[in-house]
């Protein structure tokens, strides 16, 4: 009886170490930046990444940084072109930011697929915080962003 209990609670904990090594890491591109094919100033240049951009970081290797954008493209970035400030990309068409987390709460903007919003709270109950560089902010659906 004790044996199984043991293997029980010794597997919760492994799966827990597992999943919590596993978590999606996402950054903010804090000043525009060149995207390279290889971790190398010397590899070639992609294109330009603008600032504010929120990117998940796959592997990190020494000063370079291997990021996914919101279009699923895979690319290296320096580390220092990196920020932990979080920000979070509208994903659908138009997403309407609400003074509240409720679907029936006033509107206090909408924003159009690609805009660049701060995140400024964890996810609860299907919502996020967020804010605008122009300064409003509100509530939207975690459906209609990426970056979290």
């Amino acid at each position: 009886m004790k044996r199984p209990l043991r293997s029980l609670i010794l597997a919760t904990g492994l799966m827990a170490s597992f999943q919590a090594a596993h978590a999606i890491e996402f950054r903010s591109v804090n000043q525009a930046a060149i995207l390279y094919e290889m971790p190398s100033n010397t590899s070639k240049r992609l294109f330009i990444i603008a600032s504010g951009t929120p990117v998940e970081v796959v592997v990190v290797v020494d000063k370079w940084v291997k990021v996914r954008d919101a279009g699923g493209t895979i690319n290296w970035i320096e580390g220092s072109a990196l920020s932990s400030r979080r920000t979070l990309m509208v994903s659908s068409d138009r997403a309407t930011v609400r003074q509240s987390p409720d679907i029936g709460a006033t509107p206090v903007f909408e924003a159009a697929r690609d805009t660049i919003l701060e995140l400024r709270g964890e996810p609860a109950g299907g919502w996020v915080q967020v804010g605008h560089q122009d300064g409003l902010s509100g509530y939207l659906r975690v459906t209609d962003v990426w970056g979290l």
